[in-house]
């Protein structure tokens, strides 16, 4: 299986599960530090983090590892009970 390595769900905070899904429907830093009130130095960290907790390279891996563990939802595809973010 191509996605073997992700076999450990990461513990991650509630802002970090927000900026997957902002991740995930195609927003810049920018654009998620905006919509988050939030700077995008915040944004860069907070991405930082993600990916150092989820053993994740770039936003594309990433992606992948949210999807396989049902973090986003994905039009329509591993939908889930995880709410997107408001704002």
């Amino acid at each position: 299986m191509i996605l073997k390595k992700f076999n450990n769900v990461a513990s991650l905070s509630d802002r970090e599960i927000q900026v997957i899904e902002l991740v995930s429907i195609g927003l810049t830093n920018n654009e998620i530090a905006e919509k988050l009130e939030i700077s995008k130095r915040t944004v860069d960290n907070h991405l930082s983090n993600i990916l150092e907790k989820t053993k994740t390279g770039n936003r594309v891996q990433l992606l992948n590892w949210a999807l396989y563990w049902g973090k986003v939802c994905l039009n329509d595809v591993n939908c889930c009970a995880v709410p997107l973010a408001q704002k």
